[in-house]
């Protein structure tokens, strides 16, 4: 079964190198919707695959992230990328094109790695990241599978290479938690406490 969690963010981006002048030379942004897709072949005690419940604290706090900031490839001009710190307080620097294409990859890798280090306690079993779909417009999206996710053919997504600036880790109930995922702590379910 395969149940899916929608959420939105207004975000900013250069895709250098794509075919559109306007995309890959000017700053703009997109109103992004971001579709999670989970699924296991058990159900837990709810009788649900995963409680919708979980994923407002920590899963919610990762993809809002993204909200009302600028994302930056590493592998940009450094003027570029030291100057756009300068000017927004909200910025996340990615070591991929901010794409939806890889959006959608590192967005899996991310939540992906949280899900694996949350305890469950409700008997939930064998819950697994399915998909991640990234809405860059009205008609247009990305789709990342796991296989795409994990591709080297598509650029290695280290999680030590993604950097969320002060001021949207401040807006993180737990302001380590990327940090926490990278040592590879583990979370306690957030409804159990």
């Amino acid at each position: 079964m395969i149940i899916r969690k929608e959420f939105k963010f207004e975000n900013a981006h250069i895709v250098r190198g794509c075919s559109s002048v306007k995309c890959r030379s000017s700053l703009h942004g997109h109103s992004y919707k971001i579709e999670l897709l989970f699924e296991s072949n058990f159900l837990d005690n709810g009788q649900m695959v995963y409680d919708f419940g979980l994923m407002k604290q920590n899963m919610k706090a990762l993809v809002e992230s993204f909200d009302h900031a600028i994302t930056l490839w590493s592998g940009d001009g450094e003027k570029y990328v030291t100057d756009m710190k300068a000017h927004s307080d909200r910025w996340v620097q990615l070591p991929v094109s901010p794409s939806a294409e890889q959006f959608s990859r590192v967005l899996f890798v991310m939540i992906d790695k949280l899900l694996e280090l949350t305890s469950t306690v409700n008997g939930e079993k064998e819950v697994k990241m399915h998909s991640v779909i990234v809405h860059e417009t009205a008609t247009g999206y990305a789709q990342a599978f796991r296989e795409d996710a994990y591709s080297q053919n598509m650029g290695v997504i280290e999680l030590e290479e993604i950097i969320f600036s002060e001021e949207v880790r401040n807006d993180w109930e737990d302001r380590e938690l990327f940090e926490k995922i990278k040592r590879k702590e583990s979370f306690v379910n957030p409804l159990s406490v």
